[in-house]
């Protein structure tokens, strides 16, 4: 796999060898026996090898940041940030485990009085086993080799295989050196984690009779395949995907003033639109285009992060141009490098719209936004519960709008993973709170998140304990509750 720097286009790095199905099924079959060890390491232990991760991941930020750098374009301030983004998920997962809630402990009392009568009961939430993680390509940190699924996978217990991104093969290459010796360091099982290069191997790995989940982030083509071939094993495992987004805004009258047209373009080209976040897709009345057309064309675009996305961006959008579906409003600057684009900004009417719904709908990685203007917020309802599923729906709204906004709101709930009331979509907080998905085609699974504390509980599943000796129980169900975590006791939640 080569690298290659977006800016010029030239290769950079040395080449990284693509990983033969022979050293797959090694790299896999380690991780299981790894498995079985870390996965009866005390959480308390895990949570301090995480925070030793996160430490070493820092103090190689340096060499990480340069790195990625120049085999992405997105530029140090970006990839500072993004990397500290990326050791405080760690650091947060270390928080998770010490708290422990996430293991939802239930213990029932027997009572041989009701029908059926009800024996003693204990419940926990257990690891499932090893996890391949797909990078992603536009966060090469966050979402990629030591990103959320990484993190959430190793604090469940969970061993990991990543599927590197072919986007930044260097990037990967270095995180994943800093990790295995952080972990090796730390104490942890040998093959706890692993990485792969190359196509052919991701498709391995997700056949692997080893790998019990898989989570991905990247386009929702394939997104699509792996999920048919995990579902199409033998012994069809959990994938969670994220996959495609166009992340509708609806600008209120109230709130349509041209305060917002900044705003709008600064969400729209941040890391040159490549963000699953971005506002692709917003409704306004007619009369603030002029100045969302203006606010874009002050802006600039960039390299995007590899000549694959450049073509169909281009390809995409001046498709969407020649179609006599909409207008263009505006164009940014396009900048003098190898893979750079230029901001583009259309408009539609809302009745055109709405016949055009399944073309108009499609996303164009990059900074690329169609307005779609209104003349009465009521002509939007039955719109927008036809959108595609999606991860965010932002209501931009002044107090006069505010009950048009809750009914809004009430329709988008049903289409989006995240409801945002008068912000950008772009950034999404690590948290307890957060929730990163959405119905199909945003995620493979609304019910679950990629990102906040909660992303663990894709890798844990439910194993009560039935009429078993307090002795032989894991300590999170033992009746003296010795690590002191929330347990939900005869119904009532609480530390006891």
């Amino acid at each position: 796999m080569q690298g290659y720097n977006p800016r010029t286009g030239e290769p950079f790095g040395e080449p990284v060898a693509k990983t033969p199905d022979s050293e797959v099924d090694r790299i896999a079959s380690a991780a299981a026996v790894a498995f079985s060890a870390w996965s009866v390491v005390p959480a308390a232990d895990r949570a301090v090898v995480l925070e030793k991760v996160a430490d070493a991941l820092d103090a190689e930020s340096s060499l990480l940041v340069s790195t990625a750098d120049s085999e992405t374009a997105l530029g140090t301030p970006r990839l500072t940030t993004e990397l500290k983004r990326t050791t405080n998920q760690l650091r947060l997962f270390a928080e998770v485990l010490r708290e422990g809630s996430y293991v939802e402990a239930t213990l029932d009392s027997a009572n041989p009085d009701i029908i059926p009568p009800r024996p003693v009961l204990r419940r926990v939430l257990r690891p499932l086993g090893t996890v391949a993680v797909f990078s992603a390509s536009n966060f090469p940190f966050a979402f990629s080799v030591a990103g959320g699924d990484t993190a959430s996978a190793l604090a469940s217990g969970c061993s990991v295989v990543v599927k590197a991104h072919s986007a930044h093969p260097s990037t990967s290459r270095e995180t994943a050196r800093v990790v295995v010796d952080a972990l090796r360091e730390a104490g942890a099982p040998e093959g706890v984690f692993g990485i792969v290069h190359g196509t052919e191997a991701g498709v391995a790995l997700v056949k692997h009779s080893a790998v019990r989940a898989v989570g991905f982030t990247g386009s929702t083509g394939g997104g699509r395949a792996l999920f048919d071939l995990a579902q199409g094993r033998p012994d069809p495992i959990p994938f969670y995907g994220e996959l495609g987004s166009v992340n509708p805004t609806v600008i209120l009258p109230g709130a349509a003033t041209p305060d917002i047209a900044e705003g709008f373009a600064q969400s729209l080209t941040m890391g040159v639109g490549q963000f699953c976040t971005n506002p692709g897709l917003v409704f306004a009345p007619e009369s603030l285009v002029p100045a969302l057309g203006e606010a874009v064309a002050a802006t600039s675009g960039g390299a995007m992060l590899n000549e694959r996305m450049c073509d169909s961006y281009k390809a995409g959008t001046d498709a969407l141009a020649a179609s006599d579906l909409v207008s263009v409003v505006s164009t940014g600057t396009r900048p003098d490098e190898a893979w750079a684009v230029a901001p583009l900004l259309f408009s539609t009417s809302v009745e055109v719209f709405e016949e055009n719904l399944e073309k108009l709908t499609e996303e164009h990685f990059g900074p690329a936004a169609l307005i779609v203007t209104y003349s009465s917020p009521s002509e939007l309802h039955s719109v927008l519960a036809k959108l595609p599923g999606t991860l965010t729906g932002t209501v931009h709204a002044a107090e006069s709008d505010h009950a048009e906004a809750g009914e809004i709101a009430e329709v988008l709930r049903r289409v989006a993973g995240r409801l945002i009331f008068n912000a950008w979509p772009t950034g999404v907080a690590v948290a307890w709170g957060q929730h990163h998905g959405g119905p199909w085609p945003a995620t493979t699974n609304p019910l679950h998140t990629s990102v906040g504390a909660t992303s663990i509980r894709r890798w844990i599943a439910p194993v009560p304990y039935q009429s078993w000796p307090d002795a032989l129980l894991p300590a999170e169900l033992q009746d003296a509750n010795p690590l002191g975590i929330p347990r939900r006791v005869d119904g009532v939640l609480g530390v006891h």
